[in-house]
């Protein structure tokens, strides 16, 4: 089971119509993305997730579901 931080993230992603960068992620969870320094947290818990195998990250830095 995964925390309810990344499960609003894994919605987030699939939701989107395409692929997504980071910064539209966080507008999708309410994040504060004004500020560079504030959307690397979530732009980390991006890449845990694509570690883990739920979500995939292509060349261009977009995120997108492995499925």
């Amino acid at each position: 089971m995964l925390p309810p931080d990344h499960q609003r993230i894994i919605a987030a992603v699939r939701q989107a119509a395409g692929a997504v960068m980071a910064r539209e992620v966080g507008e999708a969870v309410g994040a504060d993305i004004s500020v560079k320094a504030k959307l690397e947290p979530l732009r980390s818990k991006l890449v845990r997730l694509v570690d883990r195998g739920w979500l995939r990250k292509l060349p261009d830095g977009r995120f997108t579901t492995r499925l």
